[in-house]
């Protein structure tokens, strides 16, 4: 089963920018669906970001614009490159990884985002 580490969260002002990194153990990263999660205080944890291993992307309507998912398949890394952040983006983001015929895949523990001024 993959591991999964995520990093490059902290606290942004609004408008700022970070990018969080999810680097994976194990080959054939480039066979999982990889998705980006958020989860704020009392909400339910939601999809954010999805690259498929086909190469399909796609986003939450509210992060549309200002989030882009990537991954580099050669360094079993995906990335969520966040842009004008606001503070409702505030939670703990977490990466998953998933084969095509799994139904929950892998977590890593999470990376606090926190935007405030």
């Amino acid at each position: 089963q993959v591991q999964l580490v995520e990093s490059g969260g902290g606290l942004v002002q609004p408008g700022g920018s970070l990018r969080l990194s999810c680097a994976a153990s194990g080959r054939d990263f480039s066979i999982y669906h990889m998705g980006w999660y958020r989860q704020a205080p009392g909400k339910q944890r939601e999809l954010v970001a999805h690259s498929a291993s086909n190469g399909y992307i796609n986003y939450v309507d509210s992060v549309k614009g200002r989030f882009t998912i990537s991954r580099d398949n050669a360094k079993n890394t995906a990335y969520l490159q966040m842009n004008s952040l606001k503070p409702e983006d505030t939670a703990v983001y977490y990466c998953n990884a998933r084969l095509p015929v799994q139904a929950f895949g892998s977590w890593g523990q999470g990376t606090q985002v926190t935007v405030s001024s």
